[in-house]
């Protein structure tokens, strides 16, 4: 598990954190995004339990409960925090306790955490604001974890679904298969990073990957792509078009195909100073 080099991510005026309304644009169908998004590698979540001091859990963004979910079942008592009211209600039905509120903004109410979480939400917040307020909550010893998954496709896949994006969706900034994911995400990598260091209340951030897969049939595929943020974002006409597309490259592929994925978690533990 080494740690993160200490460079600084170029700044940008397109910083995921200012892009509010795609931040909250996620529960338009809460139903959808639980049930198509993936689940993070039980190695990961282990490792993230084990590393902090007890069971008190504080899941930042957590949208409809996945990762908290994965949390409890490892034996945490969890709290989430979500800017969404609709993805805080659906996480509600399963049992999870939920405040709906922006993190930077949030009370804590004097209350104190060993673990404080964000899985795939980490970008949507200010990345000093953020981690200044996970070190207000977490009990000295606690740690901060922000993890996100990155897709890692074969050649064939990633191919496949370049070409199609690349016809339906020619003005995008950055096809997300036509290059490493990895590459793409390190700027948020290093961005958490910075965040952490800035607020000199942790010790060194540091960088842990978990490889997993997961095998996808055409429609399981085709429910979670309208769940992204960009592809989420598009026109109705485009969207059907990307369906079909994407529909069409795996039936090319004889109907299904297995998505390598990179958990990687950025995390740091907080220090005994005050």
């Amino acid at each position: 598990m080494p740690t993160l080099p200490p460079e600084r991510a170029p700044r940008s005026e397109h910083e995921p954190h200012r892009a509010r309304q795609m931040a909250e644009s996620f529960g338009s169908d809460p139903e959808r995004y639980d049930r198509a998004r993936p689940r993070y590698p039980d190695a990961m979540v282990d490792a993230i339990v084990a590393a902090g001091p007890g069971p008190d859990v504080l899941d930042v963004g957590c949208g409809t409960g996945i990762a908290a979910r994965q949390f409890q079942a490892a034996g945490c008592r969890v709290l989430g925090v979500d800017v969404d009211a609709r993805m805080a209600e659906f996480a509600r039905r399963s049992g999870l306790e939920v405040e709906v509120a922006a993190f930077e903004a949030w009370d804590p109410a004097d209350r104190a955490f060993d673990a404080v979480l964000a899985g795939q939400t980490w970008h949507w917040i200010d990345p000093f604001a953020g981690a200044a307020k996970a070190a207000q909550v977490l009990r000295p010893g606690g740690r901060l974890a922000v993890f996100w998954n990155v897709f890692q496709p074969s050649p064939e896949v990633s191919d496949a679904f370049s070409g199609v994006y690349r016809r339906v969706m020619p003005n995008v900034p950055r096809n997300p298969w036509a290059m490493p994911a990895l590459d793409g995400y390190s700027v948020l990598f290093t961005r958490a990073a910075d965040g952490i260091r800035q607020v000199g209340a942790f010790g060194d951030p540091e960088q842990w990957r978990f490889d997993w897969e997961r095998a996808y049939t055409r429609e399981e595929w085709l429910d979670q792509l309208p769940t992204g943020g960009d592809v989420g974002q598009l026109p109705p006409a485009e969207m059907e078009e990307l369906l079909a597309g994407v529909g069409a490259a795996i039936d090319a592929m004889g109907g299904s195909f297995t998505m390598r994925y990179t958990a990687v978690a950025v995390t740091a533990a907080r220090t005994d100073a005050a």
